[in-house]
This record gives structure tokens, C-alpha cells and sequence, in this order.
């Protein structure tokens, strides 16, 4: 299990995403930079013990309204080859030195465990607690087989509501990057849907939000 360490962290990963967020397509912000607040996210552990998972869910306050997004981040001790694009940014960690965190959509390490953990091999770990799994985080998968894709051609493509992936022949992988909370708190999967995570959040009125963060689709869709 990873060690969640307690230690200082400069710049802060609220401060980058306040810098990266404005330039994503599904981006909702005002005019001003993000207001952004922690709300909530879990981990996933890297089984080669080397790359940190965590899936941040941050509120931002700048806009008419609150906007919840999903922002799946890993954090690495030297640069992910080829992934300049999805750099977020660097910070120095208190305990592990200087560390490059990127959206972990275009990371293989973090689209191999969110699929294990959509076939059930990985268990959702605690935010901030060392070796506790999250129990609000829900998985399904109705698939014939283990999902293998080819990370050497895995390509991740941003739009207005998320971040969606090819990872077999007819099946996709999206992420919901723009959280909506389920009307009666149980999310509901969409029309072929073949597996799916689903996690809570803290709402800027003290409730808490259960939603989609994402899902597996297969074959065709509307």
C-alpha cells in the first residue's frame, strides 16, 4: 500500500491546478482565475510502487455558479516520456524531493489500475490515510474479458463534459470531468455501459454528493 506522507508540498497541488485548469476544454470558470476547494477523491496503489494515484475532486466557486471537477493526478520522481503535453506542473515534495505530477488520463500507470479497479483486481484506498480502503467508491464490469489496451498508442481526447479513451476494438473508457451528483444519490449508468466507478464529494452547502467520475462504454452510442 502507498504511504500517504504528512509533509509540505510547494507549490500546494491546489495552486497548480489553479494555473491549469482555465486552459481545459471543460473548463466552467469565470473570467478571474479558479477559487478552488478540495472536495473530496481516493487513490489507487501503483503495484511497481513507484508512481503516486490520486483522483482529486476540487470545487470552483469562481463561476455564477459551483462547478465540481474530477482531476485524476499521478505524481512521478523524474518526467513520464512523451507526456510534455499532460505536464500539470512540479513541486517539491517535503519527503520525496522534487516530484512531476500530470493529468493521469494520458499516464499509463493510472489507466492500467482505474481499469483493474473497474474489473474489481485494484481496491480504492483513502484519500489522505495510509492502508484504509474507500468505501464510497463503487465499481461494476459486465465484460467478457480482461481489458488490455495498448499503451503505446492509448490516446486520451478532451471535450466539453470530460476526458474519453480507446481502449479496445468498439469500447471506451470516459471520464467525467465535470461532476454531476445523482438526484437521489444512487448514479445511474448510461445505456451501454459495460463497467463504471462512481465516488462522493463534499458540496460547497455541506452535503455530500455521490456521482459518476467514470465509465466504460461498448459499441456503439448516441
Amino acid at each position: 500500500m502507498a504511504v500517504i506522507h504528512h509533509t509540505s508540498i510547494k507549490p500546494t497541488k491546489l495552486e497548480l491546478l489553479t494555473a491549469w485548469l482555465p486552459a481545459r476544454p471543460w473548463y466552467r470558470g469565470g473570467a478571474g482565475e479558479p477559487q478552488l476547494a478540495k472536495a473530496g477523491g481516493f487513490r489507487l496503489d501503483d503495484p511497481q510502487g513507484e508512481v503516486g494515484i490520486e483522483f482529486i475532486v476540487v470545487t470552483d466557486t469562481s463561476g455564477a455558479d459551483p462547478v465540481s471537477y474530477l482531476v485524476p493526478l499521478t505524481y512521478r520522481g523524474a518526467p513520464l516520456d512523451g507526456a510534455e503535453h499532460a505536464l500539470v506542473g512540479t513541486m517539491e515534495h517535503g519527503v520525496l524531493g522534487q516530484r512531476w505530477a500530470y493529468d493521469g488520463c494520458h499516464d499509463p500507470v493510472l489507466v492500467a489500475q482505474l481499469l483493474a479497479l473497474i474489473e474489481g483486481h485494484a481496491q480504492a484506498q483513502a484519500q489522505s490515510v495510509s492502508d484504509a480502503p474507500d468505501r464510497e467508491v463503487t465499481r461494476s464490469y459486465t465484460g467478457d474479458g480482461p481489458l488490455r489496451p495498448d499503451f503505446a498508442t492509448l490516446t486520451a481526447t478532451d471535450d466539453r463534459e470530460g476526458t474519453e479513451l480507446p481502449v479496445a476494438p468498439g469500447t471506451a473508457l470516459r471520464l467525467q470531468r465535470v461532476l454531476q451528483p445523482a438526484p437521489d444519490g444512487r448514479p445511474a449508468l448510461p445505456q451501454g455501459a459495460a463497467g463504471h466507478v462512481a465516488g462522493a464529494w463534499d458540496t460547497p452547502d455541506g452535503a455530500r454528493a455521490q456521482g459518476l467520475f467514470a465509465v466504460l462504454h461498448a459499441g456503439p452510442r448516441a
